[in-house]
């Protein structure tokens, strides 16, 4: 009876594990999302300074990518 149980609850013990998989690398991307955000910041002062992009471009980019820093921080400091 026991090889019957496995046998039948081991689709199911598969599809755990893959949700437990997914879950571990959405919650691996979230802790290196700071870090992410911080090079893509050092890319466009690079981007800036090189004259690959305007001003205006840049102020509203950096806007962004500082908004989703400040997003993050709160979020830590929440939990």
């Amino acid at each position: 009876m026991i090889l019957v149980d496995d046998i039948l609850l081991s689709p199911i013990r598969g599809l755990f594990w893959i949700f437990r998989e997914i879950h571990n690398a959405a919650q691996q991307e979230f802790e290196n999302e700071p870090e992410a955000i911080t090079a893509e910041l050092t890319n466009l002062y690079m981007m800036l300074e090189t004259e690959k992009i305007t001003e205006e471009e840049f102020d509203k980019r950096e806007k962004e990518l500082l908004d989703r820093l400040d997003e993050l921080e709160e979020r830590k400091n929440q939990q």
